[in-house]
């Protein structure tokens, strides 16, 4: 009996089966029922409602861009700012609809924009089903005005039968001032991405948050819009005085007009640079480097022309010989470069060398090492030293600039007349361990984080006290043996001189929102203090020698009206002995409380004679000349009859000043060296000697110079010309030029280390 009911429990009874018979049809009425709705729509309103679908096609999830932040100079001048712009879009399959809507859009398209109008028709018939097609691009407001009032219903020009046409709105970024602080601002790419500068660094503030906008028709067919606006970017207040930096650029580029083409078909030098900083904030008043590009047209192979030409892997193409300072383009390889090695050498056109680039200091490194030595108690300053021309250490014998000798010379002297010897027994003084500490209490070796994108990481480019012999410490002592970039070099600097404080160097000093509110300031940072306030006064004192001393080697870098500070630095690169220079000079005005510092570094100048200081202190000289007055930094310095007229030539002619020739002012090249044989008697094992000695020889050494006097000329270079040697002698001191300061090092033993370290020019 249970196995009887379980069976019949599953079993279809025919009132069941009726039932669903019932649902069945129900179901078949009521889809019958709404496919005769959808045919009764499609023939009575099916206009009407693809209408309000393909309006919600146009304005459905629309991005509305952003507005880019401003980039503004210390003075509020715009630098860099977001210009709306609209792209023209057609949407074929809108305007295709009908037919009377075809004639009407394509004449109100050729009537106010450059358009072709077959053109148009042929991309309609190949593509009718398309929405969304590009016209044209970036157009001004002022160029799509008078079609926007025919495509806006309510407007008096306003035409129904204009369809199909819409506009996309965008920003494009423009730079009012075209190069100029090109290295410093940078630029943005298609997408609206920084690149370079401090478009790539504050990114993320300039940026800002994009909105959406959403549309449909409602039931009267009228358009409704919900939207979300957008949130602009922030702009950024820089320390950049776009007065200085004009000044700075001005004379860059004269440099370059002077010294382009003379000895080899390329720009005046390799690179050029300037920085101008505030001495006690760290702000950069100016930062540039030559050669410059227009930021609105980043892209002009015109400006590479001239460049040294860089690889596909971004390396510095080499010459033929060691003394070619390398492969300069001209526009036969431009036409021949591949994509990849034009984009690197445009990569080599818009860095900023002032950060990226390497490079051995040479002697402006010498302020260094005599502060060094009197914050450490390894010297007092008030030492002599017997300086014959060069000094044996490690087996090799190292030359001072002067192969004939300084004679007897002071701490100060040293400092004045850049004397390598000095250095090197106040380095054997300090020893190694002292040495690299102060290094790093400088800086070098470090990254100063400014707030620029692309700044060089120099660690491992300078020596460690485990990897530092005698020789090494020798050579580091005149700063050579260990790389730097410009803007460790300045900032180190501005902490000798301004009481010992490391300032953190920065470009932006505020960042404010789209209305105008400040969002954040940005103040002097003091990171560490370098040397106290004794040294500091000292450093002063012997760097004011070098440009107000008789025998300074920076004389000609005063600015008519004013005592300054400085010093003077010639490099050679690698490999020695290939005569290719870097020479610099660094300092700050006026000399007796500094307020602004300057550094400029010629890389490779294009001249025969390359070893010559005087080509970095007259471009400080022209530009402290014009910016001090600027800077409202009264003179210190009664003006002569000369200098007078020079201002007045510059004020009414805004001319470069007459610079005194070097065979009348000059400066020491600094270098020299060819191992010299035998060694001053009378001296003791750490060089000193007494006052009365050194006046004595230093009489002695000047009665001996007038010899040189009476040699002839150059004409090229202002130098006298030894007549048994044929070697050109320094007008200041008739030391010869041209010369190594550093042995041929074998690459054996500590002191071969030093050709490992390759300058970031190479």
């Amino acid at each position: 009996m249970k196995k009887k009911k379980a069976k019949n429990a599953y079993k279809f009874t025919i009132g069941m089966k009726k039932k669903l018979v019932v649902l069945f049809v129900l179901v078949l009425l009521a889809f019958v029922g709404l496919g005769a709705r959808l045919i009764h729509i499609t023939m009575n309103k099916g206009e009407e409602y693809e209408k309000q679908v393909l309006s919600q096609q146009q304005y459905d999830s629309t991005t509305l861009p952003f507005r880019r932040g401003e980039i503004l100079d210390a003075n509020g001048t715009i630098l860099a700012y977001s210009e709306k712009v609209y792209n023209l879009i057609l949407d074929a399959k809108l305007l295709l609809r009908d037919e009377k809507y075809l004639e009407p859009t394509l004449k109100a398209l050729v009537t106010n924009f450059d358009v072709d109008a077959s053109e148009i028709r042929k991309y309609l018939s190949e593509h009718p089903t398309s929405q969304y097609y590009v016209l044209a691009k970036k157009l001004s407001f002022d160029q799509i005005a008078e079609f926007q009032e025919m495509i806006t219903p309510g407007t008096d020009k306003y035409n129904e039968d204009i369809q199909g046409i819409w506009f996309e709105s965008g920003y494009v970024r423009k730079y009012p001032n075209g190069q100029l602080a090109c290295d410093v601002i940078g630029f943005t790419s298609g997408d609206n991405y920084g690149m370079y500068g401090l478009e790539e660094y504050y990114n993320d503030v300039l940026s800002g948050t994009a909105g959406r906008e959403y549309g449909y028709l409602d039931d009267d067919s009228k358009l409704e819009r919900t939207t979300i606006a957008p949130t602009d970017g922030d702009s950024i207040v820089t320390t950049i005085d776009g007065n200085l930096q004009n000044i700075v650029e001005k004379y860059l580029q004269e440099f370059n007009d002077q010294y382009a083409n003379n000895v080899r078909q390329a720009n005046g030098a390799n690179n050029v640079g300037c920085i101008m900083m505030d001495v006690n904030s760290g702000e950069i008043l100016a930062m540039a480097s030559y050669p410059f590009y227009d930021l609105n047209n980043p892209r002009d192979t015109s400006r590479l022309i001239g460049m040294p030409s860089v690889d596909e892997k971004g390396n510095k193409v080499k010459g033929e010989s060691v003394f070619d300072s390398g492969v300069y383009i001209t526009q036969e390889m431009i036409d021949g470069f591949t994509d990849e090695e034009l984009y690197q050498n445009y990569n080599a056109l818009w860095k900023n060398f002032c950060i990226t680039d390497t490079y051995e200091p040479g002697s402006v490194a010498k302020p260094f090492t005599v502060a060094t030595g009197l914050e450490s108690g390894t010297i007092t300053g008030n030492e002599v030293y017997n300086c014959p021309g060069f000094l044996n250490v490690g087996g090799w014998d190292i030359k001072c600039h002067n192969t004939y000798g300084d004679g007897y010379v002071s701490v100060e002297r040293g400092i004045e007349i850049s004397c390598n010897v000095a250095m090197m027994y106040i380095g054997q003084s300090i020893g190694v361990n002292t040495f690299a500490k102060f290094q790093k209490q400088f800086g070098f070796g470090l990254k100063t984080n400014i707030d620029l994108a692309g700044e060089a990481r120099t660690e491992g480019l300078t020596y460690s006290a485990t990897d530092m012999g005698p020789t090494d410490l020798a050579v580091n002592t005149f700063g050579q043996g260990f790389n730097v970039d410009m803007i460790e070099m300045i900032t180190g600097y501005c902490s000798l001189i301004n009481g010992g404080y490391y300032y953190e160097p920065h470009v932006v000093k505020k960042i404010v929102n789209s209305s105008g509110a400040t969002v954040k300031n940005i103040e002097p940072r003091v990171l560490r203090q370098t040397v106290s306030q004794s040294t500091s006064d000292k450093i002063r004192q012997y760097c004011e020698a070098v440009v107000m001393g008789d025998e300074g080697t920076g004389r000609t870098a005063r600015p008519a009206g004013y005592r300054i500070i400085g010093k003077t630095g010639t490099a050679q690169t690698l490999p020695r002995g290939n005569r290719q220079y870097v020479v610099s000079f660094m300092g700050a005005a006026p000399a007796n409380d500094p307020k602004v510092a300057i550094y400029v570094v010629v890389d490779r100048p294009n001249i025969a004679q390359q070893d010559q200081a005087r080509l970095a202190t007259v471009l400080v000289r022209k530009i402290l000349t014009e910016a001090l007055p600027y800077l409202n930094i009264p003179m210190t310095e009664e003006l002569s009859d000369k200098e007078r007229q020079e201002l007045e030539e510059l004020r009414e002619k805004m001319v470069t000043p007459v610079i005194p020739e070097a065979a009348a002012e000059g400066d020491s090249s600094e270098n020299g060296t060819e191992t010299a044989e035998g060694a001053s008697e009378g001296q003791s094992d750490d060089g000193t000697i007494s006052q009365e000695e050194m006046d004595a020889a230093n009489a002695e050494r000047k009665e001996k110079s007038s010899i040189w006097q009476s040699f002839d000329v150059d004409p090229e270079t202002g130098y006298y010309i030894d007549p048994e040697t044929g070697k050109l002698l320094d007008p200041n001191n008739g030391s010869p030029a041209g010369e190594d300061t550093l042995p041929d090092f074998d690459g054996t033993g500590t002191a071969g280390d030093l050709e490992s370290i390759e300058t970031g020019n190479q």
